[in-house]
C-alpha cells in the first residue's frame, strides 16, 4: 500500500522555501522516513539542503544514477564540469538526494491501493522569514530545464535579431529555446535560457546546438542529453566530440531548410 500525505496549512499559501523544508522534515520525522528525493531543479536545489539541515541528513545533489549495494545507496553525480562521474554514499541515517530531471524513468507501481491523508504541520514565524508574495509567468514558454527537446543558439548567430532561427526550429519540434553563456552575457537572451555550468543543467531527449562551439562550461550543462545534434561551420568545434549527429555548415543556410522540412512532415 502507498501513502500520500497532503500538507494543509494556511501559511503555505505563499511560497516559502524554509516553511516547506520544515513541513517535509516534520512529515519525515512522523513517518520515520530516512530517504527523501527532490528534483535537481531550482525548486529542489533550494529546499533540499534546508531539509537536510533540519533532519541532520546527508545530502548528495544532482544525481544521474542510483545503485543499491549492501544496504547502501550509491549515488553517481558529474564533477569537474561534467568531465568525470563520482560515486558517493552518505554515512548518515537520514539521506537526501536531488535527481537531475529527465534522467530517471518512472516505473509502474506494484501497489494496488493508495491512502491519502491530511497532515497538519506547525509553521513558526522563524520559518516564514522569507516568502514569495507574487508570481509572474511566461505563458506558453517552455523551461529549458524541464523540456524534453531543447534548441540552443550560440555566438555564431551574430546578433539577437537572428535568434528567430533558433525559435523557429524549436517551435517546429515543440521544444524550448536555450542559449550559451556568451549569448546571455551579450544581452541577446535572458539568463533563464542559459544552458551551462553557471546556467541551467538540461537532460532532454534531444538537444540541438546551433553555432555553439562547445566550451567546457556549456558541455557541463547539456552533456547528459540523450541525443545531441550539433550544427556548426567549424568542423573542429569541440561540440562535435560529444554530438551523436553533426552537420558542418552555415546555420543560416542549413537550419531554415531543416525547419522547413520538419514543418512539411507535421
Amino acid at each position: 500500500m502507498s501513502k500520500v500525505n497532503v500538507i494543509k496549512n494556511s501559511n503555505l499559501s505563499s511560497y516559502s522555501s524554509s516553511a516547506i523544508a520544515s513541513s517535509v522534515a516534520q512529515i519525515a520525522t512522523a513517518e520515520s522516513c530516512s530517504i527523501i528525493f527532490y528534483p535537481a531543479n531550482s525548486y529542489g536545489l533550494e529546499i533540499a539542503p534546508r531539509t537536510a539541515v533540519k533532519l541532520e541528513a546527508g545530502y548528495i545533489s544532482d544525481c544521474i544514477g542510483l545503485d543499491y549495494n549492501g544496504g547502501d545507496i550509491i549515488a553517481s553525480k558529474p564533477v569537474y564540469a561534467g568531465k568525470a562521474v563520482t560515486k558517493s554514499k552518505s554515512e548518515r541515517t537520514n539521506k537526501i538526494f536531488s535527481l537531475r530531471p529527465n534522467i530517471f524513468t518512472a516505473s509502474e507501481s506494484n501497489s494496488t491501493s493508495v491512502t491519502i491523508c491530511d497532515f497538519a504541520v506547525n509553521i513558526s514565524d522563524k520559518d516564514l522569514k522569507v516568502k514569495i508574495t507574487g508570481l509572474s509567468k511566461n505563458e506558453g514558454k517552455l523551461d529549458v530545464s524541464e523540456a524534453d527537446k531543447v534548441v540552443s543558439g550560440g555566438r555564431g548567430l551574430k546578433g539577437p535579431e537572428n535568434f528567430y532561427i533558433v525559435e523557429d526550429l524549436a517551435k517546429s519540434i515543440g521544444g524550448a529555446v536555450g542559449a550559451s553563456r556568451a549569448v546571455v552575457d551579450a544581452g541577446w537572451r535572458p539568463h533563464g535560457e542559459q544552458v551551462g555550468q553557471t546556467g541551467k543543467t538540461v537532460s532532454p531527449n534531444i538537444y540541438i546546438a546551433l553555432a555553439i562551439s562547445g566550451a567546457v562550461q556549456h558541455l557541463a550543462g547539456m552533456s547528459s542529453s540523450k541525443i545531441i545534434v550539433a550544427i556548426n561551420k567549424d568542423k573542429d568545434a569541440p561540440i562535435f566530440k560529444v554530438a551523436d549527429y553533426g552537420i558542418v555548415g552555415d546555420i543560416f543556410d542549413v537550419v531554415p531548410k531543416l525547419t522547413a522540412k520538419i514543418n512539411s512532415l507535421s
